[in-house]
């Protein structure tokens, strides 16, 4: 029986914002926890450096040398990459200060597209939930794609360890990004409810300040 090259490899990679106002956008609703970012290449100093673009066209960040070496092999060999968003931080350290965070990447075999970009979809699902599945699978788990339609890796991995000066800031949807998510799938009375919910809070924060004397 011909053995079948699944062409797999998943795994959890720190990346860089180039600048602290570029940085700040990760916290907005154009990149949202379980996004699909785009990877793309741009020479720096002699050098491949794989950087990250959201669904709304705008450059957020870079990947270090050694991922961006492991993205140039596996663009190389013509495989699908898709990277995932599984958190934002922020570390007061080098100064200015600096915002980052990590994907979850993805290199396959364009081939079984069907199975993987379903997995793969399961796994934003939970990403969004603030989930971070194990996508680091050896053989037997990777089959298990092929024959499970439902299945995801039982084993997580956690956030990184908290530093000092570190903070994470986003590691899940929060409800009203959901619904706004849902409002821009035109999905109208989500879309409606994301607003109302919007001016709730800031009504919310007026009367605290008021309340506090400050407005």
């Amino acid at each position: 029986m011909e053995m079948v090259d699944y062409s797999y490899h998943g795994f959890y990679a720190k990346f860089e914002s180039p600048d602290k106002p570029t940085g700040s956008l990760l916290m907005g609703p154009d990149n949202l926890v379980g996004d699909e970012f785009e990877v793309f290449f741009k020479e720096d100093d002699g050098r491949m450096v794989a950087w990250l673009r959201n669904k709304f066209d705008k450059e957020v960040g870079f990947f270090d040398v050694d991922v961006s070496r492991k993205l140039q092999i596996a663009n190389g060999r013509e495989q699908t990459i898709k990277a995932l968003l599984s958190f934002v931080a922020y570390s007061d350290t080098p100064d200015p200060g600096l915002y980052w965070g990590e994907m979850a990447v993805f290199c396959y075999n364009a081939a079984y597209e069907d199975e993987i970009g379903t997995f793969i979809n399961r796994c934003a699902s939970k990403m969004i939930e603030g989930v971070r599945p194990n996508i680091d699978l050896g053989r037997s788990s990777i089959e298990k794609i092929f024959k499970e339609a439902d299945w995801v890796p039982s084993e997580n991995v956690p956030l990184p360890k908290k530093e000092t000066g570190m903070a994470i800031l986003k590691s899940s949807r929060s409800m009203s990004e959901k619904m706004i998510e849902q409002g821009r799938a035109r999905n109208k009375g989500c879309y409606a409810v994301s607003w109302i919910f919007i001016i709730i809070v800031i009504a919310a924060v007026i009367y605290g300040l008021h309340a506090m004397g400050l407005f």
